[in-house]
């Protein structure tokens, strides 16, 4: 293909692409998904392994009255990938589950929290913070590790780490 025919479609392709940007919500300042993860919320986890991981940051929003999500990182910096997903998903959800995937991928949040290995970071308002225990402790919590540790990039290998102190019995 002659130079000046492909220079010409890059610059029109370049164009088009960076048209499409800037109606992106990022760009045109309107709202987009990745808005509102401002929950901070620090736990380790117990990983498939056996041995304890993190403390994982999570930063949660709710996107129903029954789940909350969360992104997972390692550490605050800015630049930290994100590792995990865990959803906090009501118990009246969660528990519909047959008991034995219930187990394999699930853990109560009000068992978590009475461990102490929970905090609520970032947030000076006591009252709001129990707010976030008091709905969190309502909830059971599946995690999607993503990048596992010591990989340089993520593989496609999920595992589903569980809370410090998860106790292998019946959910209440």
């Amino acid at each position: 293909m002659h130079r000046s025919i492909r220079s010409f479609m890059f610059v029109c392709a370049f164009s088009f692409l960076a048209m499409g940007c800037m109606t992106t919500p990022a760009l045109s300042g309107e709202p987009g998904p990745a808005k509102g993860y401002d929950i901070h919320v620090q736990a380790p986890h117990l990983m498939p392994d056996g041995t304890p991981g993190g403390p994982y940051h999570h930063y949660c929003k709710g996107i129903s009255d029954k789940i909350l999500q969360c992104l997972l990182f390692e550490t605050t910096d800015a630049k930290a990938p994100l590792v995990a997903i865990e959803y906090f998903v009501a118990k009246d959800l969660s528990r519909k589950l047959p008991l034995i995937q219930w187990h394999r991928y699930f853990h109560d949040h009000k068992q978590e929290i009475e461990t102490g290995r929970v905090q609520v970071l970032d947030i000076a308002d006591e009252n709001k913070v129990k707010e976030i225990v008091e709905f969190a402790s309502k909830t059971d919590g599946v995690i999607y590790h993503l990048w596992q540790k010591g990989k340089e990039f993520p593989d496609g290998t999920v595992t589903y780490p569980q809370s410090l102190g998860h106790i292998f019995n019946q959910p209440k």
